[in-house]
């Protein structure tokens, strides 16, 4: 692939995952509503816990099964299935009639979730070591910006028919499907391929212990998992702290999730490409990692003493800290094994990712309970943990 046809192609890619983004975040909000014609209202919180945790623990399953898949066949039949089953999802959750096809619709999708790793192992395939970090950021970028304009649509749809926003998602799931097929090549030569597939590969746990036999991996799948549990009790309870500690309601809490968004996208738009022509990605991740450290730290200091300065200085510190590390960690990462691994390695990250959505959630709403504050003190420990592995990392 010659190099204008590749940043054509990482163009393209990112123009589909903003798509896909949006599809994914249309509907949301609306899954409270959607339940409330199944369940009743007591068991509204209960129920949406339940279609999360299933769709986490079949994607954690899955996707290094789909990741090892891409490495033989290619990520564009993997991102065409992954794709073809999200919107298969869409279309039970819509057409719904009873609890067991959500919940059936949950299931599809979580076991056909390879599009993320696919997508990174599109752009390792298509980069060059010293400008994925770039990549992954821009990757990151167009995700966030999905995530800024999916719920706004969904609620407006929402309004017309609660069902209308999932009908709506599987069209864009769809598009985004035939875009990979008539616009996208394959980035994954036949001849960097793994020659053959073995029953091991379809075995999760087998997956698990042949990614972290490699040593470099390994470290760094260890040292990520401090950073992406800390990230998720912040994602998990920021919106429920400013409800009860600051008494805030809906109108000032998505204020602030405009700020994220905001955030976000100049962090790795922006900010980080400029970072990085200045210092390494090891650097610029140390700097990230510090600014998750000092921000999750602010918040924990606002449950004692309540400041609205304190949250936004809070907010802002860990969404571009977050936006500057994840893009480096993930260069880092893509670097830890060889061109025939990287969707195996994906997939596993991916899947290690899923885990945390199960297990931190519920551990994170116990400490809670006890403590409103504390929850963001355990977080911040766990970042200065991660940054302490990280610098420990040999340079690249």
């Amino acid at each position: 692939m010659q190099v204008s046809n590749k940043k054509r192609n990482l163009w393209i890619i990112i123009g589909i995952t903003v798509l896909n983004a949006i599809g994914m975040t249309i509907v949301l909000p609306l899954f409270p509503f959607l339940l409330e014609k199944y369940v009743p209202a007591t068991d509204i919180a209960l129920v949406m816990s339940a279609l999360v945790s299933v769709f986490a623990v079949c994607t954690f399953f899955a996707a290094p099964v789909f990741g090892a898949l891409s490495d033989r066949y290619g990520r564009k039949p993997i991102l065409i299935i992954s794709l073809l089953g999200s919107a298969t999802g869409y279309i039970l959750l819509g057409i719904g009639g009873a609890l067991w096809v959500l919940f059936l619709g949950r299931i599809i999708d979580g076991l056909t979730a390879g599009n993320q790793s696919a997508l990174f192992a599109y752009v390792t395939d298509s980069t060059e070591p010293h400008e994925r970090g770039k990549w992954f950021g821009y990757l990151g970028g167009a995700i966030g910006l999905g995530f800024m304009i999916g719920p706004s649509i969904g609620g407006v749809l929402g309004s017309i028919s609660i069902t209308l926003p999932f009908f709506i998602t599987a069209v864009i799931t769809v598009a985004c499907m035939l875009l990979i097929a008539q616009l996208l090549p394959e980035s994954f030569p036949i001849e960097k391929r793994t020659p053959y597939l073995t029953l091991k590969n379809f075995n999760t746990f087998s997956q698990f212990k042949e990614v972290f036999s490699m040593k470099e991996a390994r470290a760094l799948l260890i040292m990520g998992a401090f950073f992406y549990i800390g990230l998720n009790i912040w994602q998990f309870n920021a919106s429920i702290f400013l409800k009860d500690v600051f008494l805030w309601g809906p109108s000032f809490i998505g204020g602030i999730f405009v700020l994220v968004g905001v955030c976000d996208i100049l962090s790795r738009v922006i900010v980080l490409p400029q970072l990085l022509k200045i210092w390494t990605e090891r650097t610029v991740g140390m700097i990230g990692l510090f600014g998750l450290f000092l921000g999750l730290s602010f918040l924990f200091l606002s449950a004692y003493i309540p400041s609205v300065v304190l949250v936004i200085a809070a907010v802002a510190s860990i969404v571009l800290g977050e936006g500057l590390f994840d893009p480096s960690y993930n260069a880092r990462l893509s670097l830890s094994v060889d061109e025939s691994s990287q969707g195996q390695l994906q997939g596993t990250n991916q899947s290690l990712q899923a885990l945390y959505h199960v297990i931190v959630p519920v551990g994170a709403a116990i400490i809670y309970t006890y403590d409103h504050g504390a929850v963001f003190g355990i977080a911040a420990l766990f970042m200065i943990v991660g940054l302490i592995l990280f610098m420990k990392l040999k340079s690249k």
